[in-house]
């Protein structure tokens, strides 16, 4: 069995301006260094062999601070970056919806159907991301592997995992350093987290 441990970034100040981030390199706050550095410290105890992240800096550094406790280095893999939000990168909710009401009413409730300008469909970072990862699982037999991506990113891979349509993404919650994990038999994937948040719940970091 191949575990796969999926893990969202941690906070960005955009994160808390509720701006569309995409493709944008937007760094961690110092909560979400915090944050994912209590990720770490609850996956201290997993027998990690390779930690593999998104380029953009928010799941890098969220990467680096798992990989330390394990001392491995980061790999980048560019095909989990978060789905490319075009002219909306940067703006906010109620920017876009401003100005693009019919799309952003579509991008709620039929995600899978939305083009968005200059942007990315949700059904081509679900390509890209589960290929990548199916690459990954090929290379770790028997093994547990750690992959920092993307709230939007993560949710289609758990789309295509549990064979849902990509219109329900939206229905799976994704927190900040969110944990999720995937366990690959030989004819058979099992999700056996979604969206784990305790270390955020208990501790400090020691």
């Amino acid at each position: 069995m191949t575990k796969v441990i999926l893990v969202r970034h941690g906070q960005t100040q955009w994160n808390l301006e509720m701006k569309y981030q995409g493709h944008c390199d937007v760094a961690l706050t110092e909560e979400g260094i915090r944050q994912a550095n209590l990720a770490a410290n609850i996956l201290a105890e997993e027998s990690i062999s390779a930690v593999y992240a998104s380029d953009l800096c928010r799941a890098f550094t969220t990467a680096e601070c798992i990989a330390k406790k394990h001392q491995l280095q980061v790999k980048t893999i560019p095909e989990f970056r978060e789905i490319n939000f075009g002219k909306w990168e940067g703006l906010t909710y109620a920017a876009i919806n401003n100005q693009w009401s019919d799309l952003m009413t579509k991008l709620l409730t039929h995600p899978d159907e939305i083009e968005i300008p200059e942007g990315e469909t949700f059904r081509a970072v679900k390509e890209r991301s589960t290929i990548a990862l199916t690459k990954l699982v090929e290379k770790h037999p028997d093994q547990t592997i750690v992959v920092v991506s993307h709230g939007g990113t993560i949710r289609t891979i758990l789309c295509a995992v549990l064979n849902i349509h990509l219109n329900y993404l939206w229905n799976i919650k994704q927190d900040n350093t969110a944990i999720n994990i995937l366990e690959y038999y030989d004819n058979q994937v099992l999700v056996s987290l979604v969206n784990g948040t305790y270390h955020l719940k208990v501790g400090s970091i020691e």
